[in-house]
């Protein structure tokens, strides 16, 4: 993507007000509207960020306002974080108050573009108003059960009225939005931040964490939530406990269902590991025989993104933004939700030396084409920027 060009009228006038609005999350909400952040303050915009308490020390440390002693009471300075407390489901009460302490931020720190991530957050940003163009981008799928639904169709209905534009992870969500009638801003440009290359000694540490030696090891990653389809590679290990060895399965990460997913796997009699949270995700990568995504959906999730990076066959769902990132080449991509399925295409690989070379090298291939940092803050600039002339107009 060709670097993005200020115009006139952004050089010689102040620096565009960028407010971005985010809810909790612990996904990858954080890293991305932290990039972006980031990288528009470094092109000289005002950059002030809003959300919980919570997120603001996970994503955005150090940087809460020092004239409210560091709680985030308090406008936001640029760069900086406000804490509003916008959480992950409806309390009316709680709710209420955020919507107004987020219309008083707004009001005094105007920004000409505010940027919400999540139907939550452009909902209170939408309901806050405010003179600035409102951009929100839509981040996850529908919930399964019946009320989270109700309530997904109504945040999306309010985002679609109010929204100058929305743009979207997948195009199962952009295709959702536009029927509800929102403007069409285009797909977001979602990049996994880079990472170094592991050392040698790294890989072998990490390898020894996944299993015994000589067994192959199927290595997945993420939140223990039922969106990402671990009860599925769980299902699908016990399909491959008579080869001989049996791979060993090792899962990094922490979630609420992770005493659902360790009882869930005895009771089948197969062997996971479960590494909780990792701070050496791409040594394990790197030292695994395979790496699966077994996610019910997925938008543009990091994972697979570093899972290419790494340059190892990956087996992954072909579900929501996931076959854009690996193209048809890159990865092994099976039914979400299909057990048979994805232990079928795991003992493909490992079985199979020229299939997992083949699918290793496709994979090293593909990196090279993902999106980077400076990608993604292209593509919010030229939006803004958009907007912003289509507001003077």
């Amino acid at each position: 993507m060709e670097p993005v060009t200020p115009e006139p009228g952004d050089r010689d006038g102040p620096p565009p007000r960028i407010a971005y609005v985010l809810g909790t999350t612990v996904g990858g909400t954080g890293p991305h509207v932290a990039m972006l952040a980031q990288g528009c303050a470094a092109r000289g915009m005002a950059v002030g960020v809003f959300g919980p308490a919570e997120t603001g020390r996970r994503y955005f440390p150090g940087q809460q306002d020092p004239a409210a002693g560091g709680t985030g009471e308090g406008p936001a300075l640029a760069p900086g974080f406000a804490a509003v407390a916008i959480g992950d489901r409806p309390r009316p009460g709680r709710d209420l108050v955020a919507v107004l302490r987020l219309r008083r931020l707004m009001r005094d720190w105007a920004p000409d573009v505010v940027h919400a991530h999540g139907l939550r957050a452009g909902a209170f940003a939408a309901l806050a108003g405010g003179p600035g163009a409102l951009v929100v981008t839509v981040h996850n799928a529908p919930p399964a059960a019946v009320p989270g639904r109700v309530i997904h169709a109504a945040l999306e209905r309010l985002t679609a009225r109010r929204a100058d534009a929305v743009t979207w992870v997948s195009g199962d969500l952009g295709a959702r939005m536009r029927r509800a009638g929102a403007r069409d801003g285009g797909r977001a440009v979602v990049a996994a931040p880079p990472f170094p290359v592991p050392s040698a000694n790294q890989v072998a540490a990490a390898r020894a964490s996944l299993g015994e030696g000589g067994r192959p090891a199927v290595f997945a990653a993420g939140r223990l939530t039922a969106q990402k389809g671990f009860s599925v590679l769980i299902d699908a290990a016990t399909r491959w406990q008579r080869r001989d060895p049996p791979p060993v399965v090792a899962i990094a990460g922490e979630g609420p269902l992770a005493g659902e997913l360790g009882a869930r796997a005895r009771a089948a009699g197969v062997p996971v590991r479960f590494l909780g949270r990792r701070t050496d995700v791409p040594a394990l990568m790197a030292a695994a025989d395979v790496v699966v995504v077994p996610s019910l959906w997925e938008g543009q999730p990091l994972v697979v993104q570093e899972a290419l990076r790494a340059g190892r066959p990956v087996v992954a769902s072909r579900a929501g933004g996931i076959p854009k990132l690996t193209g048809e080449d890159g990865a092994l991509l099976v039914p979400p939700g299909d057990a048979t399925a994805l232990a079928g295409a795991v003992l493909t690989v490992l079985d199979d030396h020229a299939a997992a070379a083949r699918l290793g090298a496709a994979a090293t291939e593909r990196a090279q084409v993902l999106p980077d940092a400076g990608d993604a803050v292209d593509s919010v600039v030229a939006l803004y920027g958009r907007l912003r002339r289509a507001m003077a107009s």
